[in-house]
């Protein structure tokens, strides 16, 4: 199914109110399908030290056409939270309704900034990079979090010239905010809002249904609950005084020894007895050419190669099986 994605600033309390009263009517029941909203914060450091600039939503609403909303927060200032639509229900009853689903990637500067400069406290909150670090095979391998651009990479189905343009994409906005590049975060500031920022910020939530879609679908379904417990304590530190915002911990995962050991049982995946499938002719047991990434992100270290191991099993088995029907007819 082909994905289009269209864009609109929102930058007038009008717009504001348009958009809150939408999502209450999609989510008033009974309803048969409820948008998830996928969102990313842009700003000048942004987190309680510094200032939010934009919020970008994607709604998902199960149809090939995704609407993405660019929430001039720069411009509307508080008025991006607290503007009402005709049942006074304003973003931030939205955003802090825990039926609604939100998804982010790395929530945590994200909710610092919400709460620091709008006093909004998330609910409902599924964070994505929490969701790849849990449905890694081993306790060793969940140690360090992934960024966006190498889970998106390593899981989403993306065709070599359609990954090279989102990276473009991404590289082109940049540039206008890295110091290396001679960029300046001020430019989330500027007014209208550049062509290639608006396109940054699509790019960071442009593949987030496809990343959600993919861990959810996955056998370690048991995790979900454990997934969202982390991603609520995550929302939790980040509004207590003592939160770092550039701490040198950021990239560790946050499991402990006990939920380590639980997503080992989960994601185990125990080996297949091979040489019982080797005569079953209704199984195409064997495929040397088919070693794909999936297959590596979902065996255990000790399983060996993928696709190899099976057919270097039923050949040692039969060589070995021939070697001793020789022996056996030489010693008589």
């Amino acid at each position: 199914m082909k994905i289009t994605i269209e864009t609109e600033v929102i930058n007038t309390a009008e717009q504001i109110s348009r958009l809150v009263d939408w999502f209450d009517f999609r989510h008033a029941p009974p309803v048969p399908y409820s948008p998830t909203m996928y969102i990313d914060l842009e700003g000048v450091d942004l987190c309680r030290e510094g200032s939010l600039s934009i919020v970008t939503l994607l709604i998902d609403t199960g149809i090939p056409t995704r609407r993405v909303y660019l929430v001039d927060v720069h411009t509307l200032g508080a008025q991006a939270f607290n503007t009402s639509g005709v049942k006074q229900k304003t973003l931030k009853d939205i955003l802090q309704d825990e039926k609604i689903p939100k998804v982010f990637f790395d929530i945590r500067n994200d909710s610092d900034g919400l709460f620091a400069h709008f006093g909004v406290a998330l609910q409902g909150v599924e964070d994505v990079q929490l969701m790849e670090s849990a449905t890694r095979m081993t306790t060793a391998s969940r140690k360090f979090l992934s960024g966006l651009a190498k889970c998106i990479e390593k899981n989403v189905l993306l065709g070599g010239s359609d990954l090279a343009s989102w990276k473009q994409m991404k590289e082109k906005g940049e540039r206008l905010f890295k110091a290396e590049h001679g960029g300046s975060y001020e430019v989330f500031n500027q007014r209208p809002i550049l062509g290639d920022i608006i396109s940054y910020c699509v790019g960071d939530v442009q593949y987030l249904p496809e990343l959600w879609n993919r861990f959810w679908t996955m056998r370690a379904f048991q995790w979900r609950d454990l997934v969202n417990e982390e991603s609520m304590k995550r929302v939790s530190a980040s509004q207590k005084p003592e939160y770092q915002p550039h701490g040198s911990d950021r990239v560790l995962a946050p499991w402990n020894e006990d939920q380590n050991r639980t997503l080992d049982q989960w994601n185990y995946v125990p080996p297949r007895d091979y040489f019982d499938k080797a005569f079953d002719s209704n199984e195409d047991w064997y495929d040397a050419g088919d070693d794909n990434d999936f297959e590596d992100w979902t065996r255990a270290d000790w399983q060996g190669p993928p696709s190899l191991f099976p057919a270097c099993g039923l050949r040692q088995e039969l060589s070995l099986a021939i070697l001793f029907i020789s022996y056996s007819t030489t010693s008589k």
